[in-house]
């Protein structure tokens, strides 16, 4: 009977084996072959550790090659918290510290010094807790870097963070150059502190000459991206792509060498040629700045145009900032040559002119009553800045009379005056590769006064390279070039990848009428014309003042207040460029405030120097003993 029970018991006993037995068995199975997909690929995301390879991004130079902008490498600083807690590096680095205040330290080699050091860290093991081990460690770290990092101690201290047991990694400093991260790792070396600190490579952008050309160039932000100018236009050229490494790392965080890595190499960016000059940019810069000072102003602008291309040859606005440090940037950013909309004057009643030319309405010796300066018809009254009475078509130009302007406006009518004044360009975006141009304001809205004004430059809101293009029409023979900033795009072997070809947008003019207007501009640069000082020794220069009292934000205009003006080209029978100026409110008295006092003096000193740099032969005999005679400014 017992025995039949021992049985009966030994039978359960087996059968209960066997069930578990078969149980696990099929747990491994399901798990092997059913599940296998799915916990490998949760394994790789424990085991496998991608690094991102940064793609260098792509270089700005000028036209001559002469580098603007690049990246330059530097680091990042971490602190691995985890690895401040190993005993082993931790035992090292307090042998070290003890070790270097003896006397035999010196005698040393660096092998000896290796092998006590090892030494002394394994007695120290057996002497301290490990809990005192790690607090002296952690105070000898902050004490040997602390200076080094630019921090004291508490300030170190409290940037370890390291009463966050869940944050592994701490950032100590997050702009580190190459000379001192080789200073650094030196000091980890020195002191046995090899394995806390973490040195993660990282690039910072650098412009060669920060505040030059500062809005046409742009900035990068913090995340790697253009933010404004070139920099946002060509980011999609010069951002460039990032690779990675991914590799296998053990439970200790290791690389295990035995699985293979995936690696995809970065994809650097491509490099940006510009159309500035940056020598010419400097004329620029330097001409600007003295202009403001001299005539007590904060804005303007300086616009260098090559006409036949397009290219903006240099364009300087102030007040600017300084693309490193970007300081003022909220406040400066505003870029005046492309953004600023201001009532051009006199330099827009070329709009009339060329229009009644190219229509064969008038001709350059045409003659236009001027009634003294006060003239009136119906509800539309135009006043002169001077009483003339029989003008010719040059003479309305050189004199810069409102009422002889208007007069020809009339003739051409105004919805032709206005299909001329929107092909050359106003009241539509240029199409510079600058993100927040602004497109003007030119309206027809039927009224007689309305129309009076804007024949003459008022009622007429316009950027400065819109004048800029728009001068360039006559200059070119009465073509309206799209603005060029970028030259090329290139491959880091200085291969071309793309290049951006000078891109008629319309014709306006016949060449025959940009010629007649050239030769009509060249006598507003006369002895006895508005823009005489801005005559350049050697050259026959060709160009209009414009002087515009301010609008007032709130209605009507600033009393008192001006913004001058000077658009001109060298030389006058066939320019090699177009220069505008324009000085907004200066309140200098010790000249009247007028395009022809304030503005053509700035261009005539730019102009000089842009010949000479550009080596432009003279066209005209020079006569220094021939004095220059004065007449109105505007």
């Amino acid at each position: 009977m017992n025995s039949v029970a021992a049985r009966r018991r030994c039978l359960i006993l087996c059968l209960v084996f066997v069930t578990g037995l078969s149980g696990l068995s099929a747990r491994l199975i399901f798990l092997q072959v059913v599940k296998s997909e799915e916990y490998a690929k949760k394994s790789d995301r424990v085991s496998i550790r991608k690094e991102i390879l940064k793609a260098n991004r792509g270089c700005i130079m000028d036209a001559n090659n002469q580098l603007v902008a690049r990246n330059i490498p530097r680091a990042r600083l971490a602190l691995d918290k985890k690895l401040l807690q190993d005993i082993g590096p931790a035992t090292l680095a307090l042998a070290n510290k003890e070790l270097r205040e003896t006397s035999e330290w010196r005698q040393w080699d660096a092998s000896t010094r290796k092998r006590e050091i090892q030494s002394r860290a394994s007695q120290l093991k057996n002497e301290m807790q490990a809990n005192t081990i790690i607090q002296k460690y952690i105070a000898h770290v902050i004490d040997v870097f602390a200076r080094p990092l630019g921090m004291n101690r508490t300030e170190l201290r409290n940037r370890m963070n390291l009463s966050n047991k869940r944050q592994k990694y701490v950032v100590l400093k997050k702009d580190v150059s190459e000379d001192d991260v080789t200073k650094l790792k030196e000091l980890t070396m020195e002191h046995s502190i090899l394995h806390a600190f973490v040195f993660e490579e990282t690039q910072k952008r650098w412009y060669v000459m920060p505040e030059m050309a500062a809005h046409i160039i742009g900035f990068v932000g913090h995340e790697g991206r253009g933010k404004s100018g070139i920099e946002s236009q060509m980011n999609q050229y010069m951002a460039g792509k990032d690779g990675y490494v991914k590799n296998h790392r053990d439970k200790f965080d290791l690389l295990a060498v035995a699985k293979p890595q995936e690696i995809r190499p970065p994809i650097h960016g491509l490099n940006i040629q510009l159309t500035i000059d940056m020598g010419l940019q400097a004329i620029l810069e330097e001409e600007l700045a003295a202009g403001l000072a001299e005539y007590e102003a904060e804005k303007g602008t300086i616009i260098l145009m090559d006409p036949k291309t397009g290219a903006v040859l240099a364009m300087a606005s102030c007040p600017t900032f300084n693309l490193n440090t970007r300081e003022n940037i909220a406040k400066n950013g505003y870029d005046f040559a492309t953004q600023a909309l201001y009532e051009p004057g006199s330099t827009f009643k070329i709009i009339a002119m060329a229009g009644a030319l190219d229509q064969g309405l008038i001709h350059p010796g045409t003659q236009i009553n001027c009634h003294n300066g006060n003239y009136q018809v119906g509800s539309v009254r135009v006043p002169d800045h001077h009483p003339y009475g029989m003008l010719s078509m040059e003479q309305v130009l050189a004199k810069s009379s409102n009422i002889g302007s208007y007069k020809i406006a009339l003739q051409l009518g105004s919805s032709r005056f206005f299909d001329y004044a929107k092909n050359f360009g106003f009241g539509s975006k240029t199409g510079v590769r600058m993100a927040a141009e602004s497109s003007g304001v030119m309206r027809n809205t039927g009224n007689p006064t309305d129309f009076s004004r804007i024949s003459y430059g008022y009622a007429v809101s316009v950027t400065p390279l819109q004048v800029a293009c728009a001068y360039s029409v006559i200059a070119n023979g009465g073509t309206l070039m799209k603005p060029l900033l970028v030259k090329s795009v290139m491959a880091n072997n200085g291969a071309e990848v793309m290049s951006y070809k000078p891109l008629p947008v319309r014709q306006v003019l016949k060449e025959s009428t940009a010629r007649k207007m050239r030769r009509a501009l060249a006598t507003v640069v006369d002895k006895k014309s508005t823009g005489w000082r801005a005559a350049v020794a050697g050259y026959k220069v060709a160009g209009k003042t414009g002087t515009s009292v301010k609008i007032n934000p709130q209605g009507g205009y600033l009393d008192g207040r001006y913004t001058v003006s000077f658009a001109g080209m060298l030389p006058a029978e066939d320019p090699a460029f177009v220069c505008l100026v324009v000085v907004d409110d200066p309140q200098t008295t010790e000249v009247k405030r007028y395009g022809g006092t304030i503005a053509a003096p700035i261009f005539a000193k730019v102009a000089t120097r842009v010949a000479s740099r550009m080596g432009i032969e003279p066209t005209e005999p020079i006569d220094p003993s021939q004095p220059l005679a004065q007449n109105s400014d505007h």
